[in-house]
């Protein structure tokens, strides 16, 4: 299969697929308090119309699939869209990213459908602060979702954790995670993506966003106060790193079974090495997260030939800019672009 490259030359091979704009949680840094105006459900792509420009793309040389949101749990037929995908030829791995919530209920048809990897939001294990940041979630839920992502044998199982300075977490807590389990704390520099969140939310300001070497600065220093082992990078090879599409670095405490990452967007921003674009739930794909362009796929993938939804590709990977160049604010908010 040939592999496919933008404009700069960088393979692309990884499709995030945002299903819905729809969530569970309330994330002060993701939406408001009222959640944001859902789309009906005529405007979003139906499964049927992923399933098809999923078999386009990977014949164009996509090979990664991610689901996610909004949380992608909540659209009803989720476990019948992982396997449509998981049985398209070309695809070689279908992952999710969610909240965790759904997971105990969901989690074993998801994996009988196909879905080998999970990625659960977790910002912090305290249930009275898990409560302010998600407004109305329950931290042991999400916990209980990490649990059964285990049992149910997907691999990796990571965690995301996305750090804001006056929210002020137990980074060190999180990362020790990763310690008696096979699990994979990342924790992601806080992004500019949407406006302010307003009155009843956070809203992002450049003295929110902590840069990854700080984190691992405050975490190491955790650990030497407590008389522990600190983080030291992963080598190559490391029978215990995951394996991944993304850019994360990883690092692991003496003896962990897993592992702990950055993601570094802002202070050592990967734009050099991007491999993805991104479908929004109503049928645009953006080249850069970062960015407001879109392509409308929806009408090529309603009306058009398989042809013309491969020129709606095209022209997308021809517009990825060279680097997101530190933009801050996009018209959309994480909840409808896809997190």
């Amino acid at each position: 299969m040939t592999a496919i490259t933008d404009g700069l030359g960088r393979g692309i091979d990884y499709l995030r697929i945002s299903i819905t704009d729809r969530c569970n949680l309330r994330c002060l840094y993701c939406m408001p308090a009222e959640g944001v105006k859902a789309k009906r459900h005529d405007e979003i792509l139906s499964f049927e119309e992923i399933e098809r420009l999923v078999g386009i793309v990977a014949q164009m040389g996509i090979k990664h699939i991610r689901l996610t949101g909004g949380e992608p749990l909540v659209r009803p037929g989720v476990v019948d869209l992982v396997r449509m995908i998981a049985h398209t030829p070309g695809v070689e791995s279908v992952a999710l990213t969610t909240n965790g919530l759904l997971l105990p209920k969901l989690g074993p048809a998801l994996a009988e459908a196909g879905l080998s990897r999970v990625n659960i939001s977790l910002d912090t294990l305290n249930p009275e602060q898990y409560q302010v940041i998600t407004r109305i979630g329950s931290v042991q839920d999400a916990l209980d979702g990490v649990e059964a992502a285990l049992a149910c044998g997907f691999d990796p199982v990571k965690i995301n954790t996305v750090v804001v300075r006056q929210l002020n977490q137990d980074l060190y807590r999180l990362a020790r995670l990763s310690i008696g389990k096979p699990l994979h704390v990342r924790f992601i520099e806080y992004m500019p993506v949407g406006v302010s969140a307003g009155p009843d939310g956070l809203g992002w300001s450049a003295e929110d966003t902590v840069p990854s070497e700080e984190v691992l600065a405050q975490i190491n220093a955790q650990a030497q106060a407590a008389g522990e082992p600190q983080l030291t990078p992963v080598r190559d090879k490391d029978p215990h790193s995951p394996t991944g599409w993304g850019p994360a670095r990883y690092y692991r405490f003496e003896g962990a079974l897993g592992t702990v990452g950055f993601i570094s967007a802002l202070s050592n921003h990967f734009c050099s090495t991007c491999n993805r674009i991104r479908l929004t739930a109503d049928g645009k794909v953006r080249p850069c997260l970062f960015s407001d362009q879109e392509f409308d796929i929806r009408t090529a993938l309603a009306t058009g030939t398989d042809q013309e939804v491969r020129a709606v590709i095209a022209e997308t990977l021809a517009a990825k800019p060279e680097s997101h160049h530190d933009r801050v604010g996009t018209e959309r908010r994480m909840s409808q672009i896809g997190g």
